[in-house]
């Protein structure tokens, strides 16, 4: 009875600590740095660890600030503890992205910051309502731009930004890797907005409310494919890229797949998400 008890205490423990990974941003801001990390093996670039560092803090403060802004706003003398956590946590993480961004060159910190009042205005009201479908009048509330202004971003982040940062030309490879990036993160995004669709409202207009699961499902299958037809338009095809591409090519169409609007809880939080870090895992080992 007393190993059971101890068990199941250990297995609590651990579903906390699991659920604070994924509430406080800490997964998606690995999967970014690890898309980050891939682009410096892909364009032979000695690891710049300042971008790395900097991508992944930016990353869990630009989207708690994102999640959390409206429940702090409105509950901000009542939070809940984990809420309370999340905020203490995210402003350590913000006191480190203001270190970091001294450590890098004016050009880097242009980009940065046109990226960083782009993620200001995706949570803040600052437009007339009659841009909007509901009240909120941010950029989240726009409708349908929300998927495709996230891929564009992490194109930015995981792509332009490590190559500028490093003084890398922008050409056409480049060019094709940031189309990649966008690709996939478009694919990557389907699992979160079917597992949505019974909480969104419907004035968002995302893909699955529009043209439905099944066809969503269908879409993001041909835009995986585009994604890995790209690598063949690079002046260079390596094997071991082309392998792991279409590997992860493969991974992200089955995930698609066997996405449902009645999803685990873990399903796209964790494993969807996890799919960059698997990447960048599949890199390392070949």
């Amino acid at each position: 009875m007393s190993f059971c008890f101890e068990y199941f205490c250990l297995m609590g423990g651990f579903k906390n600590l699991l659920d604070f990974y994924i509430d406080a941003s800490i997964h998606v801001a690995a999967a970014v740095t690890a898309l980050t990390w891939i682009t410096f093996w892909e364009f032979d670039i000695q690891t710049d660890f300042t971008i790395l560092f900097f991508n992944f803090f930016a990353t869990i403060t630009g989207y708690n600030f994102v999640k959390y802004f409206g429940l702090a706003k409105f509950h901000h003398r009542s939070l809940a503890k984990w809420l309370r956590t999340i905020q203490i946590f995210s402003a350590i993480c913000f006191v480190i992205l203001a270190y970091l961004t001294f450590q890098l060159p004016i050009r880097t910190i242009l980009y940065l910051a046109v990226l960083g009042v782009i993620t200001f205005l995706y949570a803040i009201p600052f437009l007339p309502s009659e841009y909007f479908l509901d009240g909120n009048k941010n950029l989240r509330s726009i409708s349908g731009l929300k998927i495709y202004l996230i891929a564009l971003i992490w194109g930015i982040v995981t792509v332009v930004i490590p190559l500028i940062n490093n003084n890398v030309t922008i050409g056409p490879d480049a060019f094709i890797t940031g189309v990649q990036r966008f690709l996939i993160v478009l694919v990557l995004m389907i699992p979160f907005e079917i597992r949505d669709l019974q909480y969104d409202s419907v004035r968002l207009s995302t893909i699955p409310q529009m043209i439905g699961t099944d066809l969503s499902k269908f879409l993001a299958s041909v835009i995986a494919i585009i994604f890995f037809t790209c690598e063949f338009f690079k002046s260079e095809i390596i094997m071991e890229r082309w392998l792991i591409t279409g590997t992860i090519t493969l991974i992200t169409i089955g995930a698609v797949v066997f996405a449902r609007k009645n999803q685990n809880k873990y399903y796209s939080g964790f494993w969807v998400e996890g799919i960059p870090i698997l990447w960048l895992l599949l890199v390392m080992i070949f």
